[in-house]
């Protein structure tokens, strides 16, 4: 009695998925606006994402041009956006924001635009032109929007993490090169980071290896180029603690500095 009570239930469970499923699929075929619109919100009201998605997508062509239009059109994107899929998402807030620039809903579908941008860019080490291209519509956006303070520290936050890993990737370019111990390659390619630009997050770190690929470069050099190549290690030296006095690599810079100036002073 109990295992035919159980497999009773299992079935009835079973049958009420089947009916659900048909109904869905029912739904999404059907050309009942009012169904489909309804049970779309009702959906993503739900956090079921992706059926919303579908069901908004299917009435797109059926509520073009109507009341409705710019509603499914957002709520398409939206739940896009709410289930993950940002690729898609960034595709359908850029089309609306095309088709309705005076929605109510366009100042929302312009930010979730630039945070699937943001979604979309890689890692440090990778290719970095989704970075700049969302950078660009970043400051774009906020030029556009300065009087809305509501979504400011947000693309204040993106645009910061987007140019550390700028930073990030030119100072390790600069370093790899010190890694592969060509000392004078990797001193001009870190003064030329610093050159670019100036605030680089990575300044601090890029300035030792300058000194350091100097210092370097002097040590394994012929005795009758040690001399000037010395000193450019300690005006790199001097410009390094006359910016971070109190940075840890200190110590460390002090201690090859009073080696230099010993062996100045024998030459």
């Amino acid at each position: 009695m109990r295992k035919l009570t159980l497999f009773a239930a299992l079935g009835l469970l079973l049958l009420e998925a089947i009916a659900c499923k048909s109904q869905y699929e029912m739904l999404l075929s059907s050309s009942d606006v009012n169904a489909k619109y309804d049970a779309a919100l009702s959906y993503f009201q739900k956090k079921k994402y992706q059926k919303a998605a579908q069901l908004f997508e299917s009435m797109a062509v059926l509520t073009s041009g109507t009341a409705r239009d710019d509603t499914v059109q957002y709520y398409w994107g939206l739940s896009n956006y709410r289930g993950k899929d940002f690729f898609t998402a960034e595709s359908n807030f850029a089309r609306f924001i095309q088709d309705f620039p005076q929605s109510p809903f366009a100042s929302e579908a312009r930010f979730y635009r630039l945070d699937c941008l943001y979604r979309a860019t890689l890692r440090w080490e990778l290719d970095q032109t989704p970075t700049r291209a969302c950078m660009m519509a970043i400051n774009e956006y906020m030029r556009e929007n300065a009087q809305e303070e509501g979504h400011m520290e947000a693309c204040r936050h993106m645009l910061a993490d987007l140019q550390d890993r700028l930073d990030r990737k030119d100072y390790e370019a600069g370093r790899q090169y010190y890694r592969m111990e060509d000392y004078p390659a990797a001193r001009t390619k870190l003064r030329n980071v610093l050159k670019n630009n100036s605030n680089n997050n990575y300044r601090e770190q890029v300035l030792y290896y300058t000194a350091m690929s100097s210092y370097h470069y002097a040590r394994l050099s012929v005795w009758q180029k040690q001399k000037e190549r010395y000193l450019v290690f300690a005006d790199d030296y001097l410009n390094f603690i006359g910016e971070y006095p109190e940075s840890h690599y200190r110590k460390e810079l002090d201690g090859i500095y009073r080696n230099v100036q010993k062996i100045l002073e024998k030459k």
